[in-house]
């Protein structure tokens, strides 16, 4: 098979030389064969490689690194044993401290291709990253399978259907270690049914554990084919007694055929409806749906920049738009006049409210609901936010919300993204209203090509 890319045939099988120019918005190597761009899983920028094409597209190339001629000075040997199977990580085997240059680098190649903004290396600052940037993921959510018999858990191999099971992760804090292999083997002496992908019989799917890093407090969610686990009680009591660091047992019921973890239905099992989470002196309820970043550590960093960018006095009225548990506008609340958060999970909505009210935060007012629904109709009623704050998935902001901004033009925008290509959109989408005065890169996941940033707008 082969593929005429503008006057260049690439056959796949065919091997080349190339060098490495940057790095891709997926940590790939990115080099170009006779003007046309290759993407190279494992190289790293500066290296000079022979590669073999793996798949050819109409507009770029897929290759495999066959031989390496020239090392880049800061390649590494990736500590993690299963680094090269697993795909939870890309960038093991980068230096870290020019893995923070490369997350930088991404987000300037974003905003030039996508943006077309002219942003000075002044306003693009450098990566904030982690003293210790190991153990600090504070939630995993693993599929399960069986393999020869024995109940394993983890995550599914690059563009791939193969489990691959983990039973430790050197990103993954411990906590979640120790109950995820403590639940497989209770699984496992139970004989409670694993589902399988291929015939789509069985029952548990996917083991989510997410540790509450200051409190120790863990919550387990299951998420099943169906509503029935046999043995339920029996299972519950296990997890009490071998765990007890288990404060909540929740049940999540998918049985659709769907990439998605989550299902519709999720019931209270055993414990508590949700684990107390601290972030500096502020205490949060996480239930088991509701979006929290999953770096603890990081997130107190990432939430101070958002409070610098937003520039309160104590006289603002302060819009946090997909609010989750309301973490980021209870965080600048003491420096808010108001604050109005909205999030499409009623789950979500529940919790910011419970801690709000835990945290005596009067002023703090939370709605299940779109912000471009919710903000025109609050305009009406005559309340104009100051700022918005906005931390959208990485599919980025709806279109309706960003054209609602348009409208309702709050004096700034304080938008923290986790994918650079869509704040880049979002960022040009804005521009007719607004100037970027920084981009705040943050390292909120060491070791893979994520990058979290927080970009602060004025109304021009």
């Amino acid at each position: 098979m082969q593929t005429k890319q503008t006057g260049v045939t690439i056959e796949i099988g065919q091997t080349f030389p190339l060098t490495i120019k940057r790095l891709g918005i997926n940590g790939e190597g990115v080099g170009y064969f006779k003007k046309k761009v290759v993407f190279v899983e494992g190289a790293l920028p500066g290296e000079e490689v022979v590669v073999q094409a793996t798949k050819v597209h109409p507009k770029f190339t897929e290759a495999k690194i066959k031989k390496i001629r020239k090392h880049s000075k800061h390649r590494v040997d990736a500590p993690c044993p299963i680094f090269d199977s697993c795909g939870g990580c890309q960038l093991q085997h980068l230096e870290y401290n020019e893995q923070l240059n490369q997350k930088r680098d991404i987000v300037i190649q974003a905003m030039e291709r996508h943006a077309k903004l002219k942003l000075t290396d002044k306003q693009i600052k450098q990566t904030l990253g982690m003293k210790n940037p190991w153990e600090y993921r504070n939630k995993s959510q693993f599929q399960t399978g069986l393999k020869k018999g024995k109940v394993v858990a983890g995550l599914y191999a690059l563009n791939s259907h193969e489990l691959i099971n983990i039973d430790h992760c050197i990103i993954q804090h411990p906590l979640t270690e120790t109950v995820t292999n403590g639940v497989k083997r209770i699984l496992q002496d139970l004989q409670i049914p694993i589902y399988n992908e291929r015939n789509r019989k069985g029952l548990i799917r996917t083991i989510v554990v997410r540790a509450a890093i200051h409190t120790k407090e863990v919550q387990v969610v299951f998420i099943t084919a169906k509503e029935h686990i046999p043995k339920e009680s029996l299972l519950i009591r296990e997890i009490e007694n071998r765990l007890p660091q288990v404060k909540s047992i929740i049940k999540n019921v998918n049985g659709e055929k769907t990439s998605l973890i989550f299902g519709d239905k999720t019931l209270h099992l055993a414990g508590k409806q949700v684990i107390e989470e601290r972030l500096g002196d502020l205490s949060f309820n996480l239930s088991a749906r509701a979006f929290f970043q999953l770096n603890t550590e990081q997130t107190v960093v990432l939430y101070e920049e958002v409070k610098k960018a937003a520039k309160l006095t104590g006289n603002e009225k302060v819009v946090d738009a997909y609010c989750g548990v309301g973490t980021i506008g209870l965080w600048v609340a003491d420096q808010a006049k108001e604050i109005r958060g909205m999030d499409v999970i009623s789950d979500s909505i529940e919790d910011a409210r419970k801690n709000a009210q835990a945290l005596n935060y009067r002023h703090a007012h939370y709605e299940t609901g779109k912000a471009e629904t919710l903000m025109p109709k609050w305009v009406k009623e005559g309340w104009r936010p100051d700022v918005v704050m906005v931390d959208p998935p990485r599919t980025g902001c709806d279109q309706a919300f960003l054209k609602t901004l348009l409208k309702v033009k709050p004096k700034r925008i304080v938008y923290v993204s986790c994918n650079p290509s869509t704040l880049a959109k979002d960022l040009q989408f804005l521009s007719k209203a607004y100037k970027v005065d920084a981009i705040q890169p943050v390292d909120m996941f060491p070791h893979t090509s994520h990058v979290e940033s927080i970009a602060q707008l004025t109304l021009i």
